[in-house]
């Protein structure tokens, strides 16, 4: 398509990066007092996010405060994020990983401006609890943390050979988390602070200019739409966290986590396939099912192939090859 001619003294064309131009937010169901039956039940099956308020977690919400969780989980070493900006990417890798005993990074995660810092005196931290053996282990707060996880009642909704890992977090006030998918469903578990969290459905990936599992896209309030136009067509579901809610996020569901006050929260993964549909060296549960790993090496392998041919005839090739995607694989079951 030829580009229209460039007028002598004319304006160039403001860059669209108006809220307003995007999908107005649907918010996140929310349910009180919700059983393990009513949750497999009513809930799990929609494959929908929903954030379940009222849940018994233990000592956890009152307990974990500063002192008593510097004290309580001491000095061992933990790694974490340092990042001199909010909206943190881990396809640039905008942030430093760096080490500290556990009783002075949390104290540090705490406060608004730091005496001692890395970067800067408004840095900001991120930790998310490793295995013993990262390459090996799965994270598990039970075993890194056993002393705090004594005060925290997980929410079994789950059967137990389903689990796969608990994942430790806590971060500045502030801190923006890259838009991402998991392949396993999970519990977000916020115990001290306020999150806010936006949701796209996985019908929505197309919109959302993927590098893996991850989105190009940081700043999902306000968005570049020159550079990301088709962004103002994913459909953006949207909730508040506060200390005790549990929010359920199906697998496959992309999310993006503020943190409008430091917070403390835990992850608990588990398998919604059956274990064998899973990498067995995934100690992240990040890892794309098997099946669709193979499924993508296939289709790398007859792109390759179509190189063989002319522009026009690749072209052609290329849009049946998507048709049939979409007539064999395409669902009208989901959202």
């Amino acid at each position: 398509m030829a580009l229209a001619p460039k007028i002598p003294g004319s304006i160039p064309p403001a860059k669209d990066t108006n809220p307003s131009s995007l999908q107005p937010a649907s918010p996140v169901a929310r349910h009180c007092g919700v059983s393990r039956e009513r949750f497999r039940q009513d809930i799990y099956p929609l494959r929908k996010p929903a954030v379940l308020k009222g849940i018994h977690l233990g000592t956890c919400t009152t307990k974990w405060t500063v002192d008593y969780l510097s004290q309580t989980a001491g000095t061992r070493e933990v790694k974490i994020h340092v990042s001199t900006v909010p909206q943190m990417d881990f396809l640039s890798k905008n942030f430093l990983y760096r080490t500290l005993p556990f009783d002075v990074f949390v104290r540090r995660a705490a406060e608004v401006k730091h005496t001692e810092y890395f970067i800067s005196e408004d840095e900001k931290y991120y930790l998310r609890s490793l295995g013993e053996d990262p390459r090996k282990d799965i994270a598990d707060i039970r075993k890194q943390f056993p002393s705090l996880a004594e005060d925290i009642q997980i929410p079994e909704y789950f059967e137990k050979e389903q689990f796969f890992s608990s994942v430790f977090r806590i971060s500045s006030a502030g801190l923006q988390l890259w838009t991402h998918y998991d392949i396993m469903d999970n519990f977000l578990i916020q115990i001290v602070g306020k999150k806010r969290v936006v949701l796209y459905s996985p019908r929505d990936a197309p919109y959302l200019y993927l590098a893996g599992t991850k989105s190009e896209v940081l700043n999902v309030d306000n968005p570049d739409m020159e550079k990301y136009p088709l962004f103002r067509k994913a459909r953006r579901h949207e909730c508040s966290l506060e200390a005790g809610d549990v929010l359920f996020i199906p697998a496959l569901w992309f999310h993006n986590v503020i943190s409008e006050e430091f917070g403390v929260g835990v992850n608990v993964f588990w398998k919604h396939l059956p274990s064998e549909c899973y990498d067995k060296t995934d100690t992240y549960g990040n890892k794309d099912p098997m099946a669709a790993s193979r499924a993508v090496q296939i289709l790398d392998r007859a792109l390759k192939t179509l190189e063989e041919l002319p522009e026009e005839y690749r072209d052609f090739y290329a849009r049946r090859m998507v048709l049939r995607i979409q007539e064999k694989a395409y669902s009208t079951n989901y959202e």
